[in-house]
């Protein structure tokens, strides 16, 4: 019934203005002609038809041929959409998600500082009950649906309280806390530190309302500290507030500079955002480090310091997201957060590397390439690129990871060893200098070994798909021999894997243990310890005259 009402709905809508008539009159007579076909069906169709579920799905299918930020919300939504632009909610303060062996679902992390956390829940443990209502298990409901159901009830009123039950894995114990419920503001720099005596750096990972005050405040505890230089870590970083970029780049370019421009359909989409307040640090050597996953206010804060000639933009292309994105609200709560304009950096490029009103075959959106882009040129004269993200003046990769470790991270066992580990360690040392002995590491062997736990290998999958081309090619018997040696040889072996492996599960078990006794700061004290882009920043500011070089050449 869905699609049908679907195919109905897109083509009223996809008709064309004909001839004279206005594009408004076009609108309003296909609006109409939906509305009318949606009520003859409600009142003559042979089974009941469910408006809360059919019209919101038609929407959603109409807004599938625009650009995926252009979303619909109903009125259970626009509370997730106010936590992520404000970093605000009411709650306990902490992640879950869903647990398979349990089928229901655990707090995954606790934020520091926060009412699960003083309560003294875990990582790890099991929700059974909240406000001594059962949550029941997941069963054949949604996965989506089930988690979302329980964080709402997590959620509330800031000073209301619950009993939270709770099974902790590894002890055969079922807790109850007493949680007093509280507004809870995600951190957006989770981490700063000096890595050397004179080199501070600030993990940046979200832009929400306020954390350019909060990159300001750990700037100045780290120049108390003896920073003369700055690594400004915006890598995973998918953006935010466009304002928090613009106020960002202020504290390090003069007051009025232009920062950010926007356009789109309408006058009021036009805005020009200059820096407004006084900077914190014109001089300041200042490093900024991205990767494929940094996007939207993290690109206009890289792309106008890179454009102003304010920074050396480190690690690898960003994502290319040069579109904004602003919510109208609509009847009964519900919010259509929709795409109103580009956006241009101070060199007058936009960096936006989809363009979703062309699409291929298959209907993936047309990527300008890179020798149909234009150049630009930075204060200082440098040559920068529009359409495709923003391309660092030094490139470093990041070390790629195992495959083995991909599969580790999104099974539960590598969770559930972490989990027993806190259970059975009091403490441990600090985070920046703690590591897992050799019997622990064994210990994790032989945890893995005995569970469940499996995963893919590339090259056993890549040996199958040559096989089926030797067969076709009319090779497959000559070279059975051989690909069965072949075969035997990639067959899975868990000790060689892990022994062959064993550095980078070591620091993934170091980070993921370090979270659960020192919060997420913590992780990433753990995690950026062997961090090759991180080293490339810190040996380039040690050298001034390179550092100088590539910002005025």
């Amino acid at each position: 019934m869905r699609k049908v009402l679907f195919y109905i709905f897109c083509c009223y809508v996809a008709f064309p203005a004909c001839g004279q008539k206005s594009h408004s009159y076009e609108v309003g007579k296909n609006i109409d002609l939906f509305s009318r076909v949606y009520r003859t069906l409600d009142e003559y169709y042979v089974d009941t038809l469910h408006a809360e579920k059919l019209i919101p799905d038609a929407i959603q299918y109409m807004l599938e041929g625009l650009d995926p930020y252009t979303e619909y919300m109903s009125a259970d939504d626009t509370r997730n959409l106010q936590a992520i632009t404000t970093g605000k909610y009411a709650g306990i303060g902490a992640v879950i998600r869903y647990y398979k062996d349990k089928d229901r679902c655990m707090i995954y992390e606790p934020y520091e500082n926060m009412p699960a956390a003083i309560a003294g829940v875990r990582s790890g443990d099991i929700i059974i009950s909240i406000g001594g209502k059962d949550t029941g298990k997941k069963g054949s409901k949604p996965t989506d649906e089930y988690t979302t159901n329980i964080s709402n009830q997590l959620r509330g009123d800031p000073n209301t309280s619950f009993v939270l039950e709770v099974e902790r894995p590894g002890t055969n114990d079922t807790l109850r806390f007493e949680i007093h419920r509280a507004n809870i503001s995600m951190p957006a720099v989770p981490y700063t530190a000096m890595l050397t005596d004179s080199i501070g750096f600030i993990k940046l990972t979200t832009f929400t309302r306020g954390c350019a005050d909060h990159v300001l405040k750990a700037l100045k505890d780290l120049k108390q500290q003896g920073a003369k230089s700055l690594i400004l870590d915006l890598r995973d970083n998918g953006g935010g507030l466009a304002i928090e970029a613009v106020d960002l780049v202020n504290l390090f370019v003069p007051k009025r500079e232009l920062i950010l421009t926007m356009k789109g359909k309408y006058k009021s989409s036009n805005v020009k955002y200059f820096s407004r307040n006084k900077p914190e640090d014109l001089q300041i050597p200042l490093v900024v480090l991205v990767n494929g996953q940094s996007a939207s206010s993290s690109e206009i804060t890289c792309g106008a310091l890179q454009d102003l000639d304010r920074a050396v933009i480190m690690g690898e292309r960003t994502y290319g997201k040069g579109l904004v994105q602003q919510p109208h609200e609509l009847p009964y709560g519900a919010v259509l957060k929709l795409t109103t304009s580009h956006y241009y950096i101070p060199s007058g490029r936009c960096i936006q590397a989809l363009d979703y009103s062309r699409r291929g075959s298959s209907g993936e959106a047309y990527r300008t390439p890179d020798s149909l882009t234009h150049v630009f040129k930075t204060v200082a004269g440098r040559e920068v690129r529009d359409g495709g993200g923003i391309v660092p003046d030094i490139k470093v990769a990041a070390d790629s990871l195992p495959n083995l470790i991909y599969y580790l991270r999104a099974s539960d066992r590598l969770q559930d060893y972490c989990t027993q580990y806190r259970n059975r360690h009091d403490s441990i040392t600090d985070a920046s200098t703690f590591c897992i002995n050799e019997q622990d590491f064994e210990d994790f062997k032989q945890f893995i070994t005995k569970s469940d736990f499996t995963y893919d290998r590339q090259s056993y999958k890549a040996l199958q798909e040559l096989r089926k081309l030797a067969q076709r090619e009319g090779y497959g018997d000559s070279a059975t021999a051989e690909f069965d040696a072949l075969e035997k040889k990639l067959s899975h072996d868990i000790n060689y894997d892990f022994n062959h492996w064993k550095k980078d599960i070591i620091q993934e078990l170091n980070a993921e243990i370090c979270l659960r006794y020192y919060y997420r700061k913590g992780y990433y004290a753990s995690a950026l310890r062997h961090d090759k882009v991180i080293d490339s920043a810190v040996n380039l500011l040690r050298h001034p005259d390179q550092y100088k070089k590539i910002i005025k050449k």
